[in-house]
């Protein structure tokens, strides 16, 4: 196991690449993002913004928009600050889970292959952050590694304990590994944070879209 700051700067360089090649779902996701995001959006916050693989796509449809990005990583934050120097974007490198949002601040949030990192209640907590940060009728959109059964989930939560404990590495720091929940499962976080309106909207392999309407 690596620190998640140290495991993503050490493959900033070949991110993209992995992403829209090597992970089934992502690019077709790409791509789909925009065009779920409202017409009048003009404020997003992004959340685990990465290289903002996630922003080519977006600022087609988009070119005005103001976004707001949290990452852990700086050299992330480095090359996504390179690919958009035209753009207004306030970049943030830290936790989400720290990071004080203003509340009802945002038309939209994304995040994109970064929750599967974490546990159901810090999720869940998040999804509350997430939903007080938005305006009325916002719109959270997560793309995420979903799994489709309780035993495959079971698995990676039991498998990251286990080594963990191993390791000795303490329960609140963030080291990569996967743990992806089950579709279900995220809905029902999704539903504790506040959001009432919850659509599964792509899958395709493991990678999945649920929109969640405030």
């Amino acid at each position: 196991m690596e620190r998640m700051e140290v495991f993503f700067a050490a493959r900033v360089d070949g991110y993209e690449e992995h992403m829209l090649s090597g992970v089934e779902g992502c690019e077709q996701a790409y791509a789909l993002v925009p065009s779920l995001l409202p017409v009048s959006c003009s404020n997003l916050l992004d959340l685990g913004c990465g290289t903002g693989l996630e922003l080519k796509q977006i600022f087609k449809r988009f070119p005005d928009l103001s976004v707001t990005g949290i990452d852990l990583t700086r050299e992330m934050l480095d090359k996504l600050k390179r690919n958009f120097q035209d753009r207004k974007i306030n970049l943030i490198c830290g936790s989400y889970f720290d990071v004080d949002l203003k509340t009802e601040e945002y038309d939209s949030a994304i995040s994109f292959q970064t929750m599967h990192h974490f546990s159901h209640e810090a999720k869940s907590g998040l999804y509350r952050k997430i939903f007080s940060a938005l305006k009325d009728h916002g719109l959270y959109i997560e793309c995420d590694y979903m799994v489709e059964n309780q035993d495959e989930e079971d698995f990676y939560f039991a498998e990251n304990k286990r080594i963990r404990k191993e390791l000795n590495i303490p329960e609140r720091e963030f080291y990569h590994y996967d743990t992806p929940c089950t579709v279900a499962n995220q809905i029902a976080m999704l539903r504790q944070g506040g959001f009432d309106r919850i659509e599964s909207v792509f899958r395709m392999g493991q990678t999945t879209i649920l929109a969640a309407y405030k």
